[in-house]
């Protein structure tokens, strides 16, 4: 069944995610014939960061141990499943264990038909959560409610049809007694583009996102984003484009016509990948671009 998805879908593809990396990482995994999976990652930030994790999978228990160079140690064990549609999850990090340090999360999430719900709380800290989604051909809902300190609950909804789509968003206090946020957004998409309206802090704010590809298969695609503060009577520009060849693929970002990166990631064998990267301040032409450089070897 095909519904306008949900409200916090609209204008994710668009949006300008880019992450550049200005640091020099190194990442080695490996896995053992037992199914003992070990991943080290070495990061120059001033001084060398290095950090060692490995974790065991067996049928729906995972557990996970991590280590790094300022000699903290976590520890986490997952169960999946343990009872129908449950997930446990139990964290541990040294050396400041205590009452309070110990996490403990329990989700419980049920797919019904048209529906979705999830149940989870996260120990001693986070609030219990209550999440349902509804799935409707023209309509989707979803309301989040948060339980601790005090009661809140979001609401929001799109109605549309394919390609075309309206949503609405909006936060209730309850120890306060009103509405704190609002949102609203259209989205119309198709196989060669996306775009969306958003309208955001009551109206101040206005984001305007847009994706287009230039073929079929989407190797060749461009991104803008414009942001609008009315009260501050500030805009914001962003320009991307992406071109895929194969397993590699090269990203270029702008910003107010200041800041300017690119992002090249090439595929060295099966499942490894370089990435080398670059970020520009065009205001500040005396100073040397950001390079960075990572590198990801799984066997």
């Amino acid at each position: 069944m095909k519904s306008p998805g949900l409200f916090s879908d609209i204008g994710r593809k668009a949006k300008v995610v880019f992450p550049v990396v200005c640091d020099r990482k190194v990442t080695l995994s490996t896995v053992s014939a037992s199914g003992v999976g070990i991943t080290s990652t070495a990061v120059k930030k001033g001084l060398y960061y290095l950090d060692m994790s490995s974790e065991y999978k067996h049928k729906n228990t995972l557990i996970s141990v991590k280590v790094d160079t300022e000699s903290n140690v976590s520890a986490t064990l997952i169960l999946s499943k343990a009872l129908p549609s449950t997930k446990l999850a139990i964290s541990v990090k040294l050396p400041d264990c205590n009452a309070r340090k110990i996490s403990t999360a329990f989700k419980v999430s049920e797919h019904l038909p048209y529906r979705k719900l999830a149940v989870s709380v996260k120990l001693p800290d986070d609030p219990i959560r209550l999440k349902l989604h509804y799935f409707h051909e023209n309509a989707t809902f979803a309301t989040v409610v948060c339980m601790k300190p005090s009661p809140v609950v979001e609401f929001s909804g799109t109605i549309g049809v394919k390609g075309l789509a309206f949503g609405a968003e909006c936060r209730y206090d309850a120890a306060r007694g009103k509405f704190r946020k609002y949102r609203a957004a259209i989205s119309m998409a198709s196989k060669y583009y996306d775009a969306a309206l958003i309208m955001a802090d009551k109206g101040d704010t206005i984001k305007v996102y847009s994706l287009c590809h230039f073929d079929n298969k989407q190797k060749a695609s461009a991104v803008v984003e414009i942001t609008r503060k009315l009260s501050k009577k500030e805009n914001k520009l962003t320009v991307g484009g992406l071109y895929t060849a194969g397993a590699g693929w090269l990203y270029g970002r702008l910003i107010n016509r200041e800041n300017l990166a690119a992002l090249l990631q090439l595929e060295v064998k099966p499942k490894s990948h370089l990435m080398i990267s670059s970020e520009f301040d065009m205001k500040a032409l005396d100073r040397p671009p950001k390079i960075g450089l990572a590198l990801a070897l799984i066997p």
